[in-house]
């Protein structure tokens, strides 16, 4: 009976006196769907043909940012790592990802993929599919990922 009571109490208590929310820190922003170009990856940082479309970054204090990355058959990142991990959304076709030491492992549409802070891994297309995902990162001090050596020919897409 008194939780009843308080909760009356809160709901009929002048407006004045709830909590209001945090104040706006900004507008909603929306992106629409083809707004950017998508753009070919960084030769330097894959091997193979992809593209990378729909980047986003988030304004501070937020530091999350991601795009969505289509892979075509075989393609594939280098080695990296990120300061404060990675989190894969994989959209369409199939694809591979594999940590430093441990075995590939194959990925497909509705798999969600968490790469922990500091963890040596790649990620691509397998080599007679292509794969599309989302790159979910967050940036410390201005940073998303450490660009490593190629994938080597025995640890490639198969």
């Amino acid at each position: 009976m008194r939780a009843l009571a308080a909760m009356l109490g809160l709901i009929m208590a002048p407006a004045a006196a709830r909590a209001e929310p945090a104040a706006a820190q900004g507008d909603v922003t929306v992106m629409r769907a083809g707004s950017q170009p998508a753009t070919p990856a960084a030769a330097d940082h894959f091997t193979g043909t992809a593209r990378v479309e729909a980047r986003f970054q988030a304004s501070a204090p937020a530091r999350v940012g991601g795009a969505f990355v289509t892979f075509a058959p075989g393609a594939r990142t280098d080695w990296h790592s990120h300061p404060l991990g990675q989190t894969l959304i994989v959209t369409a076709g199939t694809g591979q990802v594999q940590q430093w030491g441990k075995p590939v492992q194959t990925i497909a549409p509705g798999d969600i993929i968490w790469i922990p802070p500091g963890v040596k891994h790649w990620h691509g297309a397998a080599a007679s599919t292509g794969m599309t995902h989302l790159a979910i990162t967050e940036r410390l001090n201005g940073k998303t990922v450490d660009w490593m050596e190629k994938v080597a020919m025995e640890q490639a897409p198969r």
